[in-house]
């Protein structure tokens, strides 16, 4: 379980694939405080660190998640946003985010706004997966790889957010361009209210 508050961005050092598979090698700050079995979120994937050697450590991603995420995308020397699993004793200062990448966005706009910049992501409706809770509200949170933001403008396929100087500075979304493939997780209590909506009619 996650916050999407990003600790910061790791380097990808070596891609490896291994049949449908792809283990990623990567460089962060915090070497040292990583174990084995760990989890972390990799621009909002939570994955497993299987190993650690000298100041790198690697984790896997296997078919499923390369299908839904942009991790199959990242290359050797790409910024990756990354946060250890959150502390049950510490403030959620972000949103409850289960690293679980309910699919990809596209970004079609940007747009400066004297101080933050508005970024808006477009995405594929599906009708049945909206009545199951997999859509934007106003005001709602959604994560964009593996940051908590806050939802401005929503449209049945898209939604904008408003990110200040310090997150774009410390994420990797000072490299996200229009037509950028971003990792989006739709907020987990609208996907619970849409199940139990559905269960008591």
């Amino acid at each position: 379980m996650f916050s999407g508050i990003v600790e910061e961005m790791a380097t990808v050092v070596a891609i490896q694939k291994e049949h449908e598979n792809i283990h990623l090698t990567l460089k962060c700050s915090f070497i040292n405080e990583l174990k084995i079995d760990q989890s972390i979120s990799h621009n909002g994937v939570c994955l497993t660190v299987v190993n650690i050697e000298n100041d790198t450590y690697t984790v896997t991603a296997m078919k499923e998640t390369l299908d839904k995420s942009n991790l199959g995308f990242l290359k050797p020397g790409d910024n990756v946003n990354i946060e250890r699993s959150m502390k049950m004793n510490g403030r959620l200062d972000g949103h409850i985010v289960q690293g679980h990448v309910d699919g990809t966005a596209i970004c079609k706009d940007i747009k400066d706004a004297d101080g933050s910049t508005y970024f808006t992501f477009e995405y594929n409706f599906d009708k049945d997966m909206a009545s199951r809770g997999y859509f934007t509200v106003d005001k709602g949170s959604v994560t964009v790889n593996g940051v908590s933001l806050t939802v401005c403008n929503p449209t049945e396929n898209t939604f904008t957010v408003a990110i200040i100087p310090y997150t774009f500075e410390n994420t990797n979304f000072c490299n996200i361009k229009i037509g950028s493939i971003v990792n989006i997780e739709f907020d987990i209590l609208g996907k619970y209210i849409a199940r139990l909506n559905s269960l008591t009619r």
